[in-house]
Order: structure tokens, then C-alpha cells, then sequence
């Protein structure tokens, strides 16, 4: 049995307003520093990839909730993020990280604003748009600083871990609307 009360309720809205954002700006730096230092594995030939890019769909996940809890405001949060980036992983990782979360974030920010879908389709249209973009700025930039990064292993199994992230946000998102839906006509 759950605790339905309105304070139980609050209790939920403020964990999240604050765990949310939180979450996405520590991951933000890690995955920045787990970029700098994290094994190439040669797939086969000449082809390479290295095992962080299946992860950076969290960050983008990661987003869309931290958006839905603080709007705008998750644009302070990537800045914040941004600037522990530097500190962990370097100005040149934190500068394609910025160049390329500041591309994704202007898609989403577009779609979120000005399209009236429901959220869980803007939440699948701006990943689609938003990963490819994001991907390829980002590992075209830590190219520079890492030899290797710019691959089209590694562009791929980001693009799909992003993609993988955005269907699962998108199916939560989904079954809430649905509930919400389901108690307004009730």
C-alpha cells in the first residue's frame, strides 16, 4: 500500500525536482572524464570504439527529466555541468561537450516550446533529431583531444545509445499520460 497523501506527494515532487537536475549535472563531467581515459577496443580490422558512447544516451535521458522538473532552467544545470567539465576532463573536451549540448539543446528546446504534441513524441522527435547532431559534433571535437574518437563505430553506438534512452523516456512518459488521461476521463 502507498502513502497518497498530499504531503506523501510533495515529498515525491521535491525529491525529484532536486534529484533529477542533480543527476544530470554529475553525469555530465563523468561521462566528459570517462571520454578522456577509457580503453578503444578494436572491434575488428581497423574498426574501434570506445565503450562510453553506449552510455552517453544517459545524459540526454537524464535531460528530459531534469527538463520536465526545472524547464528552462536545465540550461543553468548543462552550464554548471559544463564548468565541472573543464575541471575534470579539460577545456577541450568541455568545449565539443558545450558545442554539442548547446546544438541538441536548441532542438529540444524548439520542439519542447513550440510544437504542442504530447511529450512523450517530443521526447522521440527531438532524440531523433538532436542524437545525430549531438553525436557527431561531440566526437568530431574530441577527435582533437583523443585520437581515435571520431569514428563511425563510435558514432553509431552513440547515436543508438541515445535513441535507446529516448524509447525508454518516451514509453515512461507514454504510460503517464495514459494514467493521466485515464483519471481525467474517470
Amino acid at each position: 500500500m502507498t502513502d497518497a497523501t498530499p504531503a506523501a506527494d510533495n515529498k515525491r515532487l521535491t525529491f525529484a525536482r532536486v534529484f533529477w537536475p542533480s543527476a544530470y549535472v554529475a553525469l555530465i563531467p563523468f561521462v566528459n572524464w570517462s571520454f578522456t581515459w577509457a580503453p578503444n577496443w578494436t572491434l575488428f580490422g581497423d574498426v574501434t570504439f570506445n565503450p562510453v558512447t553506449v552510455v552517453t544516451g544517459l545524459v540526454l535521458v537524464f535531460r528530459d527529466f531534469a527538463q520536465r522538473q526545472i524547464g528552462h532552467y536545465v540550461l543553468i544545470a548543462m552550464a554548471i555541468a559544463l564548468v565541472l567539465s573543464v575541471w575534470v576532463a579539460g577545456p577541450q573536451i568541455a568545449l565539443a561537450s558545450g558545442i554539442a549540448f548547446a546544438i541538441s539543446e536548441l532542438v529540444d528546446w524548439a520542439l519542447f516550446t513550440f510544437t504542442r504534441m504530447r511529450l512523450s513524441s517530443r521526447i522521440m522527435l527531438s532524440s531523433l533529431i538532436a542524437a545525430p547532431l549531438d553525436s557527431l559534433v561531440f566526437l568530431y571535437g574530441a577527435e582533437f583531444v583523443r585520437a581515435g574518437s571520431f569514428t563511425l563505430a563510435n558514432t553509431v553506438m552513440s547515436i543508438i545509445g541515445k535513441l535507446s534512452g529516448a524509447v525508454v523516456v518516451s514509453a515512461i512518459v507514454r504510460v503517464t499520460e495514459r494514467e493521466s488521461a485515464d483519471q481525467q476521463t474517470a
